[in-house]
């Protein structure tokens, strides 16, 4: 436990920020999962439309420094790639 005030202060500070940044990753993991759950569904209509979304709140998450450029990237071709592939 910290005894200095500035010390106190930081810590709320990173518990809240940990807190805010949980909230964001699950937002991501739930838009992609959306996704894939669509493409396994057949219904390409909604995919597009759930692809956008997630590639949206992927290039968020990147942007606020949640998750790495280059893994939102990754993330969003293989997401790209399977609606793609759809029939």
């Amino acid at each position: 436990m910290p005894n200095i005030k500035k010390q106190i202060k930081r810590a709320a500070l990173n518990e809240r920020q940990g807190s805010i940044n949980s909230a964001a990753r699950k937002e991501v993991r739930t838009a992609i999962k959306h996704v894939e759950t669509l493409v396994s569904t057949g219904t390409k209509d909604d995919a597009v439309l759930a692809l956008r979304a997630a590639i949206s709140l992927c290039d968020k998450a990147a942007q606020q420094g949640i998750y790495s450029k280059e893994k939102m990237n990754h993330a969003k071709a293989r997401l790209e790639h399977l609606v793609a592939g759809m029939n």
